[in-house]
């Protein structure tokens, strides 16, 4: 039976995707990003220095902050403080890893990129529009530092963006939403560069198993999207 998705898209539709520029006013660089009914505001902070593992050797880090807000879901989510859940960590350091693949740290020098992102309202896919919304703040930032004369060029190297794929009745889906995200079979979250080169899977059966075949599917329907998600990120950034 072929499952109908409740929001009538097609299998490889994506939700409407849209990014708010400058959306806060203090962060180097700050977007709202929206992937239907799932919110994330992605800020920048470029901080001077490093850590020191990396002091002295001229070149920049990227890390990342991921919270989901009280107010995010249907039910109210405590806020963490101290500890931080085992889901928290994981998705700050895909997060992180993730877009450090955007730059070119020797061009950044030795500061550091801070990535916050916080989930203001979530229907799945956070940690995919965190990392597809974390890349254009990102690269906002980076222009920014050129257009005040701190960095000679912009050290993006490429765009990165992050989509969800899940098989349903055994038949791959696009940017799944809540009610897909649990009742997907298998659920994959992918990363990718602009030019389509993996930089991160993460993918498991839900119930029972999946094939090579089912892979190859998932695959190719995730290149389908990152490829929408990199126009609308150039879209979005336009002169940056």
């Amino acid at each position: 039976m072929t499952w109908q998705r409740p929001d009538g898209r097609t299998p490889e539709q994506l939700r409407p995707v849209s990014f708010e520029l400058d959306f806060t006013r203090f962060a180097t660089a700050s977007v709202l990003t929206s992937c239907g009914d799932t919110k994330v505001l992605c800020n920048v902070t470029i901080q001077p220095g490093v850590p020191k593992f990396l002091e002295g050797k001229g070149q920049g880090w990227l890390t990342a902050e991921y919270r989901m807000l009280p107010g995010a879901t249907t039910q109210r989510q405590p806020r963490e403080f101290m500890k931080l859940s085992g889901r928290t960590q994981e998705i700050q350091r895909l997060i992180g890893r993730s877009l450090r693949a955007a730059l070119d740290m020797k061009a950044l020098g030795e500061r550091t990129a801070i990535v916050d992102a916080d989930v203001l309202q979530a229907d799945a896919g956070t940690r995919t529009a965190a990392i597809t919304g974390g890349f254009v703040a990102l690269a906002m930032a980076m222009g920014k530092l050129v257009e005040r004369g701190e960095l000679e060029r912009s050290p993006i190297l490429q765009p990165v963006a992050a989509v969800s794929v899940g098989l349903l009745n055994d038949q791959p889906l696009l940017d799944l939403n809540y009610p897909e995200d649990v009742a997907a079979d298998i659920d994959f979250n992918v990363v990718m560069t602009g030019d389509l080169q993996l930089i991160e899977l993460q993918g498991t059966a839900e119930a029972g198993s999946f094939t090579r075949h089912q892979l190859d599917q998932i695959l190719d329907m995730a290149e389908t999207g990152i490829k929408q998600l990199i126009v609308a990120q150039s879209q979005a950034l336009g002169n940056f």
